[in-house]
């Protein structure tokens, strides 16, 4: 599948190896670096804005804190992953490479596939439940304007009714329609995302304060608990922190057409740290007013948009959030896998046909399945989540620790055994030793936690793989000395 209507310019790799280069793999050159503060501001908010991020943010409110520990414990976590964001974004930056390029320099030319693998699998099944969870308002719109078709929720076929089938399938053809345009295209996207949730979410506080008045102001629901506040808090921080974890390894793909550091980290300060509390306190004032106004917390903005009754207001919410959920599929879930499979196959996979592999299998997990299912989504989160840490804490030590952010950009496209990221046939065994080791550690802890064999680690497991990770890599390394400068020779 071929096609770059709105490409960025590439640096040329003289000499670079097929089995390691396409257009979409290539460095992205200077001219091609588009994407600038609001650009990066907008993606944030995508990947925040939506009704996972909803009943996420209204959840940190539920800990037992008090609104303003709540709010703490936010900034500090939030914080926490902005500067981790800019660590990962750096070499992107840098380079203008993808993730699974960048994975090249720490596990290899080669061993890059498994990283970038393990990272698509995640993105693949997230993709399709977002994607079914878009779905479900797609329905909740047909249902309201056409209630007729209330008949065609009672069939059923592989776990979904007839309407159900039509709406997933609308949503994936949506999606994937504006997907095979490019990034261009999903910059222009994700800059309407954001701001056009936050619109209605700002539309829909202001309804719940005029039904309640300023009385439903509030910052906390749930009553306090006994104890240590300070260990709940650093487990809300943490919480914060692995809700990010995917976006923690891939954020290069979209840090690489950033304009310049500026743009990446001031963009980064506005998303997160501005953006999510933000977000985060609109999400509780809304929240706390469905108490009074329905008689319970009402976490899902669909459903409070569902009660108001107004089919116009009902139809606004549902294609609003229609969009939100698009906006973090794009950011979270289609994006990095789109690259890591063209990164499998980079002569015959590009990113428009590695997005198209992403979508089709993102229909074979039945992701209505998956998602009824505690048990499965215990067991992949313990599996592939865990093994997102040591991933991150392994790349983040070799670029920054071991090789001092000097990489020979030629080396990250040759198969020569003289390239100074070939390793062993192409795979750095070190690398995967500290993987193996580091992944083990932390998916037992979660597993085990999550079982009640041993206390619950919560999300301190990406922390503990990530240290692992980092740690374990460096001693690994420690006798390799660090590459010089690029060599002279790329052009743009």
């Amino acid at each position: 599948m071929s096609g770059h209507a709105n490409a960025s310019p590439l640096i040329a790799i003289p000499g670079a190896d097929p089995k390691l280069y396409n257009r979409d793999l290539a460095p992205v050159a200077p001219g091609g670096r588009t994407w600038g503060i609001f650009d990066i501001f907008a993606m944030w908010m995508s990947d925040v804005h939506s009704v996972g991020g909803y009943t996420f943010a209204a959840s940190l409110f539920f800990l037992g804190l008090t609104g303003w520990e709540v709010l703490l414990a936010m900034a500090i976590g939030i914080t926490a992953v902005y500067f981790l964001m800019n660590l990962i974004g750096g070499p992107s930056l840098k380079y203008g490479t993808p993730f699974p390029v960048v994975a090249r320099m720490s596990f290899g030319v080669m061993g890059a596939n498994l990283a970038a693998s393990l990272r698509g699998i995640v993105g693949i099944v997230w993709y399709g439940v977002q994607t079914f969870f878009a779905s479900k308002a797609v329905q909740v719109l047909v249902l309201t304007f056409y209630p007729a078709a209330e008949g065609l929720t009672h069939s059923s076929f592989l776990g979904l009714s007839a309407l159900g089938w039509f709406s997933f399938l609308f949503m994936w053809l949506f999606q994937l329609l504006i997907f095979l345009n490019g990034m261009e295209t999903i910059r222009k996207f994700i800059d309407f995302c954001g701001p056009a949730v936050y619109l209605v979410m700002f539309a829909l506080a202001i309804w719940i304060l005029a039904q309640t008045g300023l009385s439903s102001l509030s910052l906390q629901l749930a009553t306090h608990v006994e104890g240590s506040a300070i260990g709940q808090m650093a487990n809300a921080a943490m919480l914060i922190v692995a809700y990010f974890a995917a976006l923690l390894l891939n954020f290069g793909d979209f840090a690489r057409f950033a304009e310049n550091e500026r743009a990446m980290k001031f963009g980064n300060f506005l998303g997160l740290p501005v953006n999510f509390i933000v977000f985060a306190i609109i999400t509780v004032i809304v929240t706390a007013g469905t108490v009074k106004v329905f008689g319970e917390a009402i976490m899902d903005p669909v459903s409070i948009v569902e009660r108001i009754g107004n089919p116009w207001v009902v139809g606004l919410g549902a294609v609003t959030f229609i969009v939100a959920t698009m906006g973090i599929n794009i950011v979270a879930n289609f994006v990095s896998p789109a690259y890591d499979i063209s990164n499998l196959y980079p002569e015959k996979i590009d990113f428009r046909l590695g997005g198209l592999i992403t979508s089709i299998l993102s229909v074979l997990v039945c992701p209505w399945i998956f998602v009824s299912s505690p048990q499965a989504i215990t067991v992949f989160v313990g599996v592939f989540g865990a093994a997102l840490g040591p991933m991150f804490g392994i790349m983040i030590a070799d670029y920054y620790v071991v090789k001092r952010q000097q990489v020979i950009l030629e080396d990250l496209y040759t198969m020569s055994k003289d390239g100074s990221l070939h390793f062993q046939g192409g795979w750095n065994t070190r690398a995967l030793i500290a993987l193996a080791i580091a992944g083990s550690i932390s998916i037992g802890l979660s597993l085990l936690g999550a079982y009640g064999v041993i206390i619950h680690v919560g999300d301190w497991g990406w922390l503990i793989g990530a240290a692992l990770g980092a740690l374990l890599y460096t001693a690994l390394m420690r006798n390799l000395k660090a590459p010089s400068l690029s060599r002279s020779g790329a052009t743009a």
